[in-house]
């Protein structure tokens, strides 16, 4: 094998193994697998209102990833909860409810795309009230609505999340699927494996040239 065709099998190799894993390649939720999510959603403990509406998400599933849109209200007096220490603040517990959040995330291609601070109040509210003020926002990546799913009925989260909750005064997220996103690291990979590949192909073949092309 040529040392060129190595030298450009090795990114194309990286970036197949990354997109394997990144991209969930399964299609829309079966119905087995809708089923299956909403006897485990029951089972925990969920309201039947909760349950009609997890349902709907799933049979509208297209198979594509999601970016759910978070606005975040911290709790500046939160109560005392199980399992945090006495007077901890809305950053300290959702930092709890995150320590369990992220590694689940993580492990099934899903990470935070946008985090930040509110830089002022809402700029424009149409048609709902207590909207003005909000702490914080943040952009998650899902490699699907089946990898939200998983993450959803999960049991070791029925605990963490009552973290999440005492540390709020309110919220609102929702999923939207990207039509574009010039953010997505499929694509910036690519153009980075591309750009090393071809800057090594340059600088270290181009002697070769003459005798292996």
């Amino acid at each position: 094998m040529k040392t060129r065709t190595k030298l450009w099998l090795v990114p194309a190799v990286i970036y197949a193994a990354f997109t394997l894993w990144y991209t969930d390649f399964g299609g829309p939720l079966s119905e087995a697998e809708i089923q299956a999510n909403v006897d485990a959603l029951r089972s925990n403990g969920a309201p039947e209102e909760r349950i009609a509406s997890m349902t709907r998400f799933m049979r509208e599933d297209t198979g594509r990833q999601l970016l759910m849109i978070n606005a975040l209200d911290l709790n500046p007096d939160p109560p005392d909860v199980p399992g945090a220490e006495p007077g901890e603040t809305g950053e300290q517990l959702m930092a709890r409810y995150m320590a369990h959040m992220l590694p689940a995330l993580l492990r099934r291609a899903c990470h935070p795309v946008l985090v930040g601070d509110a830089a002022f109040s809402a700029i424009d509210v149409v048609g709902i009230d207590n909207a003005e003020q909000w702490q914080s926002g943040a952009v998650v990546r899902y490699r699907s609505r089946r990898t939200l799913m998983d993450i959803v009925i999960d049991p070791t989260f029925k605990g963490p999340h009552h973290f999440k909750i005492a540390s709020l005064t309110k919220t609102i997220a929702f999923p939207i699927e990207p039509q574009l996103n010039l953010g997505d690291p499929r694509l910036l990979l690519a153009l980075l494996l591309v750009a090393i590949t071809a800057l090594l192909d340059a600088f270290l073949l181009k002697p070769a040239r003459g005798i292996e092309d």
